[in-house]
């Protein structure tokens, strides 16, 4: 089973995640993806996450992107950035276990990776499991059903 076919994914990064992201969207288009969508940064010069993880998430909760998948150095900072947003649950998962539960249990809908951690065998590894893996509902939901509580 095919689990990018007729998904519309988002992608960003900042420079310690540039060349990673080439890579998975380079695999995920490959894969039958029907859209992937870019929302930089376009180098690996020094940049700023906010600046592209802001515009991904405001895409992905309007709609435009099933989900979204952020790269920066640790996958810590371009996590928090995303979170700020209500309804963007990103997760940053850097073994395959970590994203099946990021699915099953928190129904996260960017999965983040830390780029200087992690090989890119190990990348699509991850993204493989993260988007074969389903919410699994029931007592999750509810703890979901809590996050948005401000």
């Amino acid at each position: 089973m095919n689990p990018y076919k007729n998904l519309r994914f988002a992608i960003c990064n900042d420079h310690a995640g540039y060349e990673l992201k080439l890579k998975i969207v380079e695999y995920l288009e490959g894969e039958g993806a029907i859209a992937v969508k870019d929302f930089g940064s376009h180098s690996s010069e020094s940049c700023d996450y906010p600046d592209f993880a802001h515009p991904m998430a405001s895409a992905i909760k309007r709609g435009e992107y099933d989900f979204g998948i952020s790269i920066c150095g640790s996958g810590n900072g371009i996590s928090m950035v995303l979170n700020k947003h209500l309804g963007i649950r990103a997760a940053l998962c850097w073994k395959p276990e970590i994203a099946a539960l990021a699915r099953e249990h928190n129904d996260a809908n960017v999965l983040s990776l830390p780029a200087r951690f992690i090989t890119e065998e190990e990348a699509l590894n991850i993204i493989e499991v993260f988007f074969m893996s389903k919410f699994e509902g029931g007592r999750h939901q509810r703890r979901i059903d809590k996050m948005n509580q401000v």
